[in-house]
């Protein structure tokens, strides 16, 4: 009887460490996950945003107006603003025409366009931009015709906006379509109906429910055509005061040992990414405000 008394007593000894061990286990381990994540945003996000800064003003605020307002910072400001513009409201339309046929509609190859509109994404910018040199280049097929007729593309703003095009092509479809496949096709269906026309359908149906998902996806398109290297880089042909976007600017820059001023029109593309974070929060919380409703 005391021997299995005495058994009987031991784990009530035992429990209060165990649950003492396991409670400061539950509070450790989330407080070094979120020390982790702290350190690596503070090593790979924070730290470079504030050398950029601090590398700008390294010589004064004059001097960074003076580096924004040079000559050719204006013109790669006035070029990558003029891609933007050209290249955002198609991929909006196209975004838009896309995400509803795939999302509404069920047909055969279906998958298949799918796939084509995520090929941008998979494939190298700076392989991109070489299939538009081989397409449009000098030494091209097309490339005789293109030069009897005067007309440039490779290195000239064509060819920059066909490839801005290329590479963003998907984010616009990309946000709208699992949005679109969630809602179903039942009040266009009932609005169908009730006698509304195709038009009337989309417009007062299925495009303000696509709303902030669309302002989402363009926001997304903008900042990758404000900021796009590679490809740009390939087509450009990097003629000082005529094709040079603000990256390409950069690096010119830096690579004639001109710091300061590289780094002070790489802080102009840092806070336009950082207004293109911002206003894309509120257009996620927004969208989630909206499903959940």
């Amino acid at each position: 009887m005391r021997d299995s008394a005495s058994t009987l007593t031991l784990p009530t000894a035992v429990l209060p460490t165990r649950k003492a061990l396991t409670f400061s286990a539950g509070k450790l381990v989330p407080a070094g996950l979120i020390l982790i994540a702290l350190a690596f945003f503070t090593l790979v996000l924070l730290l470079p945003l504030v050398t950029v800064l601090i590398e700008a003003l390294n010589k004064g605020l004059g001097f960074y107006w003076s580096s924004l307002l040079e000559g050719e910072s204006i013109q790669a400001m006035q070029l990558t603003l003029l891609m933007a513009v050209l290249v955002v409201p198609l991929n909006a339309a196209f975004g838009i025409a896309a995400a509803w046929l795939l999302g509404k509609f069920r047909f055969p190859g279906r998958s298949f366009l799918i796939t084509l509109i995520d090929l941008p994404l998979s494939v190298s910018p700076v392989v991109a931009g070489l299939v538009f040199v081989l397409m449009f280049g000098a030494q091209s097929a097309l490339g005789p015709w293109l030069a009897a007729h005067d007309i440039k593309i490779i290195f000239a703003l064509p060819g920059i906006w066909l490839t801005s095009l290329f590479v963003t092509l998907p984010y616009v479809a990309r946000e709208l379509l699992p949005l679109l496949e969630s809602q179903g096709t039942d009040q266009e269906e009932s609005a169908v109906m009730l006698g509304a026309s195709g038009w009337q359908t989309f417009r007062y149906i299925s495009l303000p429910q696509m709303k902030w998902a669309l302002i989402h996806g363009v926001i997304l398109c903008n900042a990758r055509v404000m900021g796009e290297f590679g490809a740009v880089s390939v087509v450009s042909g990097h003629i000082r005061g005529q094709t040079n976007t603000l990256p390409l600017l950069v690096e010119i820059l830096y690579n004639e040992y001109q710091f300061t001023a590289a780094f002070a029109v790489a802080s102009l593309l840092a806070v336009l990414a950082l207004v293109t974070l911002v206003i894309k929060r509120v257009a996620v919380r927004q969208s989630m405000t909206q499903s959940e409703l």
